[in-house]
This record gives structure tokens, sequence and C-alpha cells, in this order.
């Protein structure tokens, strides 16, 4: 989502400076020689600060466990999904998504997926925000997508195929900028899944009558499809894929979703992101503009150590 756009969660990379080496002597002499091998030694060189984000993108790219969360997500998906088709009443759309639009009646089916992290697999930018020890940024995050290398997901491709082979429309909701439309569609295409045309992909700039869209949420999305289609399912790496968030606070967050835990592994599919989402920007009051350490530090203080 990006979602949204998405903010990554790569920590400071902070150096200690080495401390001056003392001038040598003008010439060798005994108490010379004998006066440096008393003095103390030059303070070593401190190496870099342990990065936040160095385990979960680990974790992310390397670990069996990650691939099988996904994997077991999309199989349970796959196997729930046409009984879902088959049900009349069957529909995925929170409420206030499904209120402008409540009949269900000779709509198409569709599954709703979110693409960065849900789709697609964009570690590798998180990989170089820690090697590099910067933060997230509109450029270097653009140059990233326009390269086109984000590969699947586990399980995603098979899922969406599976869907639209049984006359399912698969739509992807992005938070990614207008400007990323075309590659982002070039890279969903390559990584394998069925994209059938620009229709099946809604971007952040997309146009919505009559809704005024709030920052990057997608619910005036949402309703565009609510007019088109009976919604399957939906998948996401953020809560903010399934329902307006009207408050980024971890009440306004469980408000969002109380209504619909029953949803979970059966409409709703979330899928795991440690390194970036909203449930960060949550534990420092949304507030980018404070320097990082101070950042990290609310981030220290929301652990829970009982």
């Amino acid at each position: 989502m990006m979602k949204f756009t998405p903010a990554a969660l790569a920590a400071a990379l902070v150096l200690a400076g080495c401390a001056s080496a003392p001038h040598a002597p003008a010439a060798s002499t005994p108490v010379a020689e004998a006066a440096t091998a008393a003095a103390p030694a030059a303070p070593a060189s401190k190496g870099p600060a342990g990065d936040d984000n160095l385990n979960a993108v680990l974790w992310s790219q390397t670990s069996n466990e990650h691939d099988f969360i996904y994997l077991q997500a999309y199989r349970n998906a796959q196997e729930k999904l046409l009984k879902a088709k088959a049900d009349p009443n069957w529909d995925a759309l929170a409420k206030d998504d499904r209120a402008a639009h409540p009949s269900l009646k000779g709509l198409k089916p569709a599954v709703v997926l979110d693409v960065d992290e849900t789709a697609l697999d964009n570690s590798p930018y998180q990989a170089r925000l820690i090697r590099s020890g910067g933060e997230f940024n509109e450029a270097e995050w653009a140059a990233w997508c326009q390269e086109q290398k984000a590969k699947p997901m586990t399980g995603a491709v098979a899922f969406t195929k599976f869907a639209a082979d049984h006359g399912i429309a698969v739509i992807f909701v992005s938070n990614r900028a207008k400007d990323l439309n075309d590659a982002t569609l070039a890279n969903l295409r390559s990584a394998g899944f069925p994209v059938a045309g620009k229709e099946s992909f809604l971007g952040l700039g997309t146009f919505v009558e009559g809704c005024e869209q709030a920052g990057t949420e997608k619910g005036c999305r949402r309703q565009l499809i609510a007019s088109k289609y009976r919604v399957l399912m939906q998948f996401g790496d953020q809560i903010g894929d399934f329902a307006n968030v009207y408050g980024n606070t971890a009440e306004g967050r469980a408000k969002a979703m109380a209504p619909y835990t029953a949803w979970i592994g059966e409409r709703w599919f979330v899928l795991p992101n440690p390194t970036y989402g909203s449930w960060e920007p949550a534990l420092f009051d949304n507030d980018y503009t404070l320097p990082r350490e101070e950042r990290r530090q609310k981030k220290i203080g929301a652990l829970r150590t009982n």
C-alpha cells in the first residue's frame, strides 16, 4: 500500500568518531620510545549501531516461516473461494464501503488485493535502506518501483490465477503514486499475475466521483469497486487495506477492526509485514518530523515487559 505511501522503518546509522592520534616525537630516543609504549592506545572506532529493521527484513527475506505464512493464507483462501462465489449473499466489503451500493444482485464476483507486501515483495528496497543507513524517501522508492524487479509473494500468483480461471475478477488497490501505475502493472504482469487491464488496478490517483479521499485511505476506491463487484475476499498487510481507519491510534485501529474480527481468515486475509506500516507511526503520534532517535525512544516506550 503501498498503500498508501509506504513508511520504511530503517533506523539511524550512527558512526562514532575516532580520537586523533598523538604526534610522534621528532626523533626516536629511548625516552621517547618509553613514553610511546606507556601511552594509552587510541580508542577503537565503534561499529554502526544496531538497525531496528535488520531482523525484520532478514526474516522477511530468508525465513521459511515467512513464506509458509503467505502460502498458508493463500491456500486457505483458495479452498474457500468457490464456496464464497456460490453464496449470493457473501460479500467482503465493510459496511461503510458497501453503503452506497447495498444491492449485490447482478454484480460480478471479485477478489481485492493490496500490492506491496501482499502481492509484490519490496524487501530488497528495505535492505538497501539498511545498508545505506537511510530512511524512506519518495525518489528512491519511485526508482525501485521503476526497476520492476519486485518478486511475487509466495502463493499469491497461484491464488489469483485460480480466481481468474473461475471467472472471478482480480483487482489490485495500491497506494503507489499515479506516475508509477504503468511500472507497477508491468511488474505485476512480469511476476505472473493475471492483470486484465488498467481497470483492474486502482492506484493512489484514482478519481471516484462523489467521494473525497482522505490522505491515502482506500475507502473511495473500495466504494468504486462496490458499484461493480461483489467482493468475495480482500488481502492486505495493513488494516487500512480492509477498512477505513479514522484515527491512527491504538484505539482507532482496534475500533476499525472490531466489527469484522469474524471475517479474518474467511473474507479478510491479513498478511505479515514487520518492516513498515501504519502500526509504527501510531506509536509516535504519527509525527515523522520528530528526530529518528526520539521516534525510536517512543517505540521502546511502547514495549510491554509483563
